[in-house]
């Protein structure tokens, strides 16, 4: 098999979304059984690497939900083409790492969704997003999966206390680590499968694989390691706001949260939606909060991220709609479109060594004295 040389750019590009997924959603596995002290912050992200990466070869089913779903196909293949594939991870990526750099629990899932049809529609129009699987498949399951797992962590919330009581409740910080094991495990089978599906993508489009086909054993493979590479460097950032941003984790709370969040991941993995395991773990946790008591939900930093909830799709779209403009030009198109990612991706590292989050001071709220917003956040949950 013969790649081109933008191909295997895009192919390397996927991979490197694959990982800043991995970073960006350690947080809806690891976050409260670490502000609980169920897991200390090292252990926590190595065990959760370990089981994305297993759980990455367990279902492919949300891949072909991208790979042979969300683009229409013409007569010629797929309306897609590489350079407008290139363009919609360049959105998804810059996306990904903004909210990371803000402390935001925001949805990688559709940021990639987001910088693929922003890049297909600048590039051919509307017509070439299926709004049937746009529709049923990822907008839909954004709007009811957190409401559905925010439920039942209320209710699961409600029995824990009334089983356990408010007294000995430390039990619960081992059946954490079985919950939070359960929620890594079900993050890989259904986030490593989107960059699955997109490098799948790449393939058909380019006529390297039949249409209608899944992912090959290379891609699952590849796929499997940079998230998990990923998954183990921590999201520190988004770790802090998730696990004491919102509300104060207890261990009840946090069974509760890490349970149903498990539960829908897993229903929504079989039958192919591709839904934010962001979205559901935040829902999970406010549900959570609620089912304790509902004065200990930090609704200021909830609507924050609800609000980065909204806008990620559009805004992730707008920036591969312009990175697609910029690759219309050709190969000078595309390494502009490098330059300027790799540009943007070190400038945001660089601010936030300002305000260093890691594994010593996870669960920390300092003094916001840097300009980063996430410091704000994190001192408003005092």
């Amino acid at each position: 098999m013969e790649l081109s040389l933008v191909v295997v750019l895009v192919i390397g590009l996927a991979l490197f979304f694959d990982f800043t997924n991995g970073f960006h959603d350690t947080a809806n596995a690891m976050a409260t059984p670490i502000a609980t002290g169920a897991l200390k912050p090292k252990l926590a992200v190595a065990l959760a690497a370990v089981l994305n990466l297993v759980g990455a070869f367990l279902s492919t089913e949300v891949a072909k939900t991208i790979s042979g779903g969300l683009i229409r196909e013409g007569d010629g293949g797929v309306l897609i083409t590489p350079e407008m594939i290139f363009a919609g991870l360049i959105g998804a990526i810059v996306w990904n790492m903004i909210t990371w750099l803000l402390g935001l629990p925001s949805s990688s899932s559709h940021a990639l969704f987001g910088g693929l049809i922003g890049a297909a529609v600048v590039g051919v129009g509307f017509h070439a997003i299926d709004a049937g699987v746009l529709l049923s498949k990822i907008v839909l399951p954004a709007f009811f999966a957190p409401v559905i797992a925010g439920v039942i962590a209320f209710i699961a919330t409600k029995l824990a206390y009334r089983v356990a009581g408010r007294g000995s409740l430390e039990g619960y910080k081992r059946g954490q680590i079985f919950t939070s094991s359960l929620v890594a495990l079900a993050h890989g089978t259904n986030d490593a499968q989107k960059t699955m599906g997109v490098i799948t993508l790449t393939l058909i489009a380019t006529g390297a694989q039949a249409a209608g086909t899944g992912p090959e054993f290379w891609v699952i493979a590849t796929c499997a390691l940079a998230i998990a590479l990923g998954t183990y460097t921590g999201g520190w950032r988004i770790i802090r706001t998730l696990g004491t941003g919102i509300t104060q984790v207890t261990p009840p709370q946090g069974f509760a949260a890490e349970a149903s969040t498990t539960a829908t991941i897993l229903a929504s993995s079989h039958l192919g939606f591709a839904l934010s395991t962001t979205q559901v773990a935040s829902g999970s946790v406010i549900g959570s909060g609620l089912g304790r008591d509902r004065k200990a939900v930090r609704w200021r930093v909830a609507g924050r991220i609800a609000m980065a909830w909204l806008i990620t799709l559009p805004a992730s779209a707008c920036v591969a709609g312009l990175a697609e403009l910029v690759a219309r030009m050709g190969t000078i198109g595309i390494v502009l479109d490098a330059l300027a990612g790799v540009g943007l991706i070190l400038t945001m590292y660089l601010i936030s060594r300002r305000n260093a989050v890691g594994h010593e001071n996870v669960n920390l709220r300092p003094v916001p004295v840097s300009p980063v917003p996430e410091a704000n956040i994190v001192e408003e949950a005092r």
